[in-house]
C-alpha cells in the first residue's frame, strides 16, 4: 500500500518538475518565436522598402522620360510655330510684292520698278538721255581716252544711237601750227567737263552727263558675265612694251574675256603697220567700229534672264570703277526698268563725219561741220519717232 502511494507521489513530483521546466521553456520559445517573427517582419519590411524604392525609381525614370519627351515636343513645337510664322510672313510679303509688281505693270519692268522703289509715272515720263561715254587707259605718264562715244537713248520710242568721236579730232584754232594738245583726247587730262563741253560744241548735241569707265571696270564686267561671244574682224598682233600692252587675237568668232576685251578695244594696227581693211575702216575708224560693235554685243548678252542674278555684282563693279557727274540712283536708275526691254539690235551706230589730215607733220582727224550737223539731225529724228 505504501509502495503504491510512493509511486503516485513520484509521478506527481515528476509531472511537477516537467511542468516547471515547461513553464521555464515557454518564455524562451516565445522569445524565439518573437525573434523569428521580428526577423520575418524585418525581411518583409526590407523587401517592401526595396519594392517601394524600385517603384519610386521607375516612377522617377518615367517622369524624367516624360519631361524629356515634353521638352523635345515643346522644342519641336516651337520650331514648327516659328517656321509657320516665317512662311506666313513671307507669304504676306510675297503677296504684297506681287501686288506691287502688278500695280507697276507686271513682268520684269514691274519687278524692277518695285525693287528700285520707283513709280510707273516716273518711268513713263522719262525724257531722252544723252551721255558721253569715255573709256580710259593708263599710258606711261598720263591717262588717255581710247574711247569717246556719244550715247543717246529715248525710252518712249525704245530707240538709241551711238556716235563715235575719233580721239585725234582736231580742236585747235590754227591748222598751220597745231600741237599734240590740239587733239580732243588731251582735254580729259584737264577735266572730263572740258571734254564734255567740247563734244557738245562739235556735235551740237545737248550733253549733260559723262561716264568714265577705266579698263579695270571693263575687265571686271566682262568676267562677271563670263565672256562675250564676238567675231573678231581681223588678226590682231601688236606689242607696246612702254604701255605693257600686248594684243594677240585671231580673226573669227570666239569667247572674249576681260583681258581680251581690253586688247580688242585698244587695237589700231599691227606691228607691221597693217590695220583694218579700208571697207571696214582703217586705224581709228576701224577701232571705233569694233568698239561700238563690242559694246552692242556686250549689252545684248548682259540683258538676258540668266544674268539678272549678276546684276548686283555688275552694278557694284560699275560704281567702283566709274567716274561720273550723274546721281546714278536718281538720274540713271529710273531708266533701268525700261532699258531691260530695249532691243539692242536696233541701236544706230555711226561715227563723226570727217577725214584724217596731216597738219604740221602730225596726224589729226578733221571733222566736217555741215555733214556733222546733218547726221546729228538725222539721228535725233530717227530715235524720236
Amino acid at each position: 500500500m505504501n509502495r503504491i502511494n510512493n509511486d503516485e507521489r513520484n509521478k506527481k513530483r515528476k509531472k511537477s518538475r516537467e511542468k516547471i521546466k515547461e513553464e521555464k521553456r515557454k518564455p524562451k520559445r516565445k522569445a524565439e518565436k518573437e525573434t523569428v517573427q521580428i526577423r520575418k517582419n524585418k525581411s518583409s519590411e526590407t523587401r517592401n522598402t526595396k519594392e517601394k524604392n524600385k517603384r519610386k525609381s521607375e516612377e522617377n525614370t518615367t517622369v524624367k522620360s516624360k519631361d524629356k519627351s515634353k521638352k523635345k515636343f515643346s522644342l519641336l513645337g516651337f520650331i514648327f510655330k516659328l517656321f509657320l510664322i516665317i512662311i506666313i510672313i513671307l507669304g504676306i510679303c510675297g503677296g504684297i510684292f506681287y501686288y506691287k509688281v502688278q500695280e507697276n505693270g507686271g513682268g520684269i519692268r514691274g519687278a524692277l520698278i518695285t525693287i528700285l522703289g520707283l513709280s510707273t509715272e516716273e518711268v513713263e515720263n522719262l525724257d531722252t538721255i544723252n551721255i558721253l561715254l569715255l573709256g580710259v587707259s593708263k599710258d606711261i605718264d598720263s591717262t588717255l581716252t581710247d574711247t569717246i562715244i556719244v550715247c543717246s537713248y529715248n525710252p518712249k520710242s525704245q530707240s538709241a544711237y551711238m556716235l563715235s568721236i575719233p580721239r585725234d579730232t582736231f580742236i585747235g584754232n590754227n591748222k598751220n601750227s597745231p600741237k599734240g594738245t590740239d587733239k580732243i583726247n588731251s582735254l580729259y587730262a584737264k577735266s572730263p567737263e572740258k571734254l564734255l563741253k567740247k563734244v557738245s560744241e562739235i556735235t551740237g548735241i545737248d550733253l549733260d552727263y559723262y561716264m568714265v569707265i577705266n579698263n579695270t571696270a571693263l575687265i571686271d564686267i566682262v568676267n562677271i558675265i563670263g565672256s562675250i561671244d564676238f567675231e573678231v574682224p581681223i588678226d590682231m598682233d601688236y606689242d607696246d612694251p612702254t604701255q605693257d600692252l600686248h594684243i594677240h587675237l585671231k580673226k573669227g568668232m570666239q569667247k572674249i574675256d576681260g583681258e581680251k576685251a581690253e586688247q580688242l578695244l585698244r587695237f589700231r594696227h599691227n606691228n607691221d603697220g597693217s590695220s583694218y581693211p579700208a571697207e571696214y575702216g582703217d586705224n581709228d575708224f576701224g577701232r571705233m567700229k569694233t568698239q561700238r560693235a563690242f559694246i552692242t554685243e556686250t549689252l545684248k548678252q548682259t540683258l538676258v534672264i540668266e544674268n539678272i542674278t549678276k546684276a548686283k555684282a555688275i552694278l557694284n563693279s560699275v560704281l567702283d570703277n566709274v567716274e561720273t557727274n550723274m546721281n546714278i540712283k536718281e538720274e540713271l536708275f529710273p531708266y533701268i526698268p525700261v532699258a531691260v526691254e530695249f532691243d539692242v539690235n536696233s541701236i544706230i551706230s555711226e561715227q563723226l563725219p570727217g577725214e584724217s589730215q596731216k597738219l604740221n607733220d602730225l596726224w589729226f582727224f578733221v571733222h566736217y561741220k555741215n555733214e556733222t550737223k546733218k547726221l546729228v539731225n538725222e539721228l535725233e529724228g530717227r530715235i524720236s519717232k
